[in-house]
């Protein structure tokens, strides 16, 4: 063989050779891809970890008397890895699978038996890692799952992964939810309180290694969270919880009576500026009422003849008249150009101005601003923005609406008509509660001040932030101008359009209003449609609530002391029959204990006070601030309650309210079942409890 073919032979075999290589490994290739590959996903994906997001408990909200309005409960999300390592001998499984099945369908009863043995199975057959059992499961529930077959193993070795979530739940339901709000993931900030203190409540979340099995699911490595989340601090907002139920249920009774589209209560305290009711209805069908939209805080409109104190205040301050002051009203009406004012009562003849305001005579204050500022508007407009009636009230919670008041400067100023519209409360917007804070205002001695809804964020029941109203205005107008104003209310309930609103029992000052609603584009030639309202504040010498009523669209009746008057005095009425502070000293009348009516258990305090005020002195052993009623042969008699961290307190006896502060504070989740008096409790007092735990208390 000569040199050249001998070198062609070596290239050849050298070729071939790296041929049939790639072939093997072209074959190889395959082999792993297609003929192996579920093998080898499944442990490419049990390799993969990574640390997801734990969501931490949010705050708790609390009224302004310590019930609790929001808080966060433990929901579980049950799953089942079928081959963990306390179940994958087939003999194990296979032997309480179906006691297993059987336990399942007694408790959830949603498959039977047989149908959750087949599911199991099935799922066994599959590999199944992370096999779904069932959503929203409580605590006390999965106590009780953790004894059935498989799972009584231990935790994960039986095959259970309970995936911990937190459910939100309001235990009032439906009282004061717009203003408590809601977060949600398709609301990224939240509405109410929960959405505008989210930095608070939200707290700090925690952080869980999962691991990747096949199909993709993420499947926690450990039972615990590696880094524990925080729990958010708590709010203590100003809502009483029995003055919110009060105002919601008159609000709603009224609007079923009027046949109303929507309304509005607001309640405020004085002095401090503390909101203790909101209540927003909307009409949904025939009698049908619902929280759908805040109207007290984003239900601007034209506020109508409540708006004449402010009108009466700018008049006054720049003394062009006095309450004594005549003026006319003529028949009813008064014509400015391309517009006629009309009284709804019709003409009351000449009278003083203090008589024009009882009577709420329209054309009396359009006359009295037009003729004293129509050659300089602005000296008129500037009183409102001098004490910022112009701007937002900076509220602690979002949807406020920005007022609308013109002045002369606005392109849509007409230089006939605006000016004597505003002054009866047209041609602006306002909504329910900027309208209160004026009010309040003079109820408060003319210092004007922003409402507050949260007084205090605690966090472990140590306060970390507390607020006060915001002074928007020191002093609206002065002391003599102020004096006649809350006269001018005072009279409008004693002599005029408000009496209804009158009682014998104490003094109410207050304006009644009745506005014309815009129709959409057609204005006020479209179908027409009234609001009507009611501004005031009680006792009127020592000014303690401010309430404001708007009622809209109503069918039955339109005026506002005939509407939104009702409303007002149920609650005024009702809140002065149980403040004890409105009252003046009552005699005492000395007893012993062994005749004291019998009382619920709970705070000492409260039951303390009900003794004053029906003239019982009871004499109590005990000086706790909490106790619990005894029933013996010689009467009713105390016994001291004293609640001990970490010991179980004994909520027996007691009211929903009272319960849920002393469980609260002991910081236990509460699930509640029927109503009254508290007979039992799921764990028993004296035991040692911790954080977080799920106790229930059953009521009858």
């Amino acid at each position: 063989m000569n040199i050249r073919d001998n070198i062609l032979l070596r290239v050849y075999l050298a070729f071939g050779l790296i041929v049939l290589f790639a072939v093997a490994v072209l074959i190889r290739l395959f082999d792993v891809q297609f003929v192996e590959g579920h093998k080898w996903r499944a442990m490419a994906d049990s390799l993969s970890t990574k640390y997801i997001n734990v969501e931490a408990a949010r705050g708790n909200i609390y009224s302004v008397d310590g019930s609790l309005l929001a808080t966060s409960i433990p929901e579980y999300e049950l799953r089942m890895d079928m081959f963990a390592g306390g179940i994958q001998d087939d003999e194990v499984f296979n032997e309480k699978v179906d006691s297993l099945a059987y336990r399942l369908s007694q408790f959830f009863k949603d498959k039977t038996p047989k149908e959750y043995s087949r599911y199991l199975r099935s799922a066994r057959r599959d590999s199944a890692r992370y096999l779904l059992i069932k959503r929203k499961v409580g605590y006390q529930e999965l106590k009780t799952i953790r004894t059935f077959p498989l799972y009584n193993i231990g935790k994960y070795t039986g095959g259970l992964i309970a995936v911990q979530q937190n459910k939100r739940i309001r235990p009032f339901k439906f009282l004061a939810a717009r203003t408590i709000g809601y977060k949600n993931e398709n609301v990224p900030n939240g509405v109410g309180l929960e959405g505008a203190f989210g930095n608070y409540i939200n707290g700090e979340s925690g952080k869980r290694l999962v691991q990747r099995i096949a199909g993709g699911v993420w499947m926690p490595v450990n039972d615990e969270a590696e880094v524990a989340p925080r729990e958010g601090a708590d709010i203590i907002s100003t809502i009483d919880i029995n003055m919110q139920d009060l105002a919601q249920s008159a609000l709603e009774r009224q609007l079923i009576l009027s046949d109303a589209d929507h309304g509005t209560v607001i309640l405020m305290e004085v002095k401090t500026g503390e909101v203790r009711a909101v209540a927003n209805y909307s009409r949904v069908s025939k009698g049908v009422y619902e929280e759908k939209f805040n109207y007290a805080i984003g239900g601007s409109q034209d506020p109508g003849s409540t708006f004449k104190l402010a009108s009466y205040m700018a008049l006054l301050e720049d003394k062009k008249i006095d309450t004594n002051t005549m003026v006319a009203t003529g028949d009813g009406t008064y014509r400015i150009p391309s517009h006629t004012i009309k009284d709804s009562h019709g003409g009351i003849g000449t009278v003083t101005v203090m008589k024009a305001f009882e009577q709420s005579a329209n054309t009396a204050v359009a006359k009295l601003v037009n003729q004293h500022y129509q050659d300089n508007p602005s000296q008129f407009t500037d009183h409102l923005y001098d004490i910022h009636m112009n701007e937002r009230l900076g509220l602690q919670i979002p949807g406020e609406t920005r007022p609308v008041i013109k002045n002369p400067k606005f392109k849509d100023w007409n230089k006939n008509m605006t000016l004597p519209q505003m002054a009866y409360g047209y041609e602006m917007q306002i909504t329910p509660l900027q309208m209160l804070a004026f009010y309040n205002a003079v109820a408060n001695d003319g210092k004007y001040i922003a409402p507050i809804f949260v007084k205090e964020i605690r966090r472990l029941g140590n306060p970390i932030e507390q607020f006060q109203a915001r002074v928007i205005s020191e002093q609206i107008c002065s002391e003599k101008t102020l004096k006649k104003l809350q006269a001018m209310l005072e009279a409008v309930v004693t002599k005029g359009t408000g009496k209804l609103m009158g009682s014998p029992l104490y003094r109410v000052a207050g304006k009644t209003g009745t506005a014309q609603v815009a129709d959409g584009n057609r204005g006020y030639k479209g179908k027409r449609s009234y609001q009507a309202s009611f501004c005031g504040y009680f006792p009127a010498d020592k000014p303690k609530y401010s309430i404001m009523v708007s009622i809209n669209g109503p069918k039955n009746g339109y005026y506002g002391a005939t509407v939104a008057g009702p409303v007002f005095k149920e609650i005024a009425d009702r809140i002065y029959a149980s403040d004890m502070e409105m009252y003046n000293n009552i005699p005492e009348h000395l007893a012993g204990n062994t005749t004291n009516p019998e009382a619920k258990a709970g705070e000492s305090k409260a039951v303390k006070a009900v003794y004053k005020a029906l003239g019982v002195k009871a004499l109590y052993a005990a000086k706790s601030d909490y106790f619990n009623s005894i029933d013996t042969n010689n009467g009713v008699s105390y016994e001291e309650h004293s609640s001990v961290k970490g010991v179980m307190p004994n909520v027996n006896g007691m009211g929903l309210k009272d319960a849920l502060y002393l469980l609260g504070n002991a910081g236990l989740k509460t699930k509640v079942r029927g109503s009254g008096r508290v007979i039992s409790q799921s764990i028993p007092a004296g035991n040692k409890i911790g954080r977080g735990l799920l106790v229930q208390i059953d009521l009858q």
